[in-house]
């Protein structure tokens, strides 16, 4: 009866999700005026027997000033977790956050392709695919997925656990993103991350369009036309250049609906669907079950 009793609410409170300092010993780049606030990944695994094997970092979106933790965290790991994705919520480097003057760069791409090293060393531990280790992101959060997607090695042969792994993500998912640091871009993210007057050369590193190759991994794209704060025209650059250089692309854009939709769950428009579609794109790709 007791036993009985304990499985009940072991169910109904579930452990906490397990939280992981990105960086156990010394933080490379910017850090944070507050010693206490670092950038760390909150581990959601799914239930074991749902689960695909397939995991996902999320990068929820907010400018590089702050991060969306519901609509695009919270919500987007139970979406996850409910078709047996784990999950990976990435606390990445903000302004706000960590209390850093502009510019963040290179902090935020350091932290992204800490957490995809992250999750790949403890393949055999969450029970996950190294080999189906995607990364998904909104708005700049979606500019930082895309600099996972197009920004990456092989890892270091001669490197710890984690350093050893590839950086490189099998698949990225990328909602209104933030793709160029060019004409189109997101003002308040471009100057959170590179600073009021950045170099040539951090616009064009950063502009993710221009570095896709054919090793950039399958892309799925959602975004509106109505979008007035990150212009459509991010996510059409990035699904050209995949489309210049054989890159597997799937773009699903609505007419109507503005930035930061999230899942859609509030919406009545067509957009509402765009996770369905999401999800038959997962399911062509063997990352959730059929």
């Amino acid at each position: 009866m007791w036993t009985t009793a304990l499985v009940a609410l072991a169910l109904a409170f579930p452990p906490a999700p397990e939280i992981l300092p990105l960086w156990p010993k010394e933080i490379p780049g910017p850090k944070s005026a507050d010693a206490g606030n670092v950038p760390t990944l909150t581990v959601h695994l799914a239930d074991p027997a749902k689960a695909t094997g397939a995991a996902v970092v999320v990068c929820p979106g907010g400018g590089y000033s702050g991060r969306a933790l519901d609509h695009e965290g919270k919500q987007i790991v139970e979406w996850l977790n409910e078709r047996g994705v784990a999950a990976y919520l990435l606390k990445y480097r903000t302004v706000n956050e960590s209390k850093v003057k502009a510019p963040l760069h290179p902090g935020p791409m350091l932290d992204v392709q800490q957490a995809i090293r992250i999750v790949r060393s403890r393949a055999a531990v969450d029970k996950i695919d190294p080999k189906k280790v995607g990364v998904w992101g909104f708005s700049a959060g979606g500019h930082l997925a895309s600099t996972a997607a197009t920004h990456f090695d092989a890892g270091k042969p001669d490197g710890d656990a984690v350093a050893q792994q590839s950086c490189r993500p099998d698949f990225a998912i990328l909602a209104y993103p933030v793709i160029t640091m060019g004409a189109h871009t997101h003002g308040g993210s471009k100057n959170n991350l590179l600073g009021p007057n950045p170099a040539p050369e951090l616009v064009q590193f950063y502009s993710n369009e221009l570095h896709v190759t054919p090793q950039t991994p399958p892309i799925f794209l959602f975004h509106t036309a109505e979008d007035k704060a990150v212009p459509i025209e991010n996510a059409r650059l990035f699904r050209a250049a995949c489309q210049k250089h054989g890159v597997a692309v799937m773009m699903v854009e609505y007419e109507k609906g503005a930035h930061g939709a999230g899942l859609g769950k509030k919406s009545n428009l067509p957009l509402a669907q765009w996770p369905t579609q999401l999800e038959g794109w997962l399911k062509t790709r063997g990352l959730i079950a059929k």
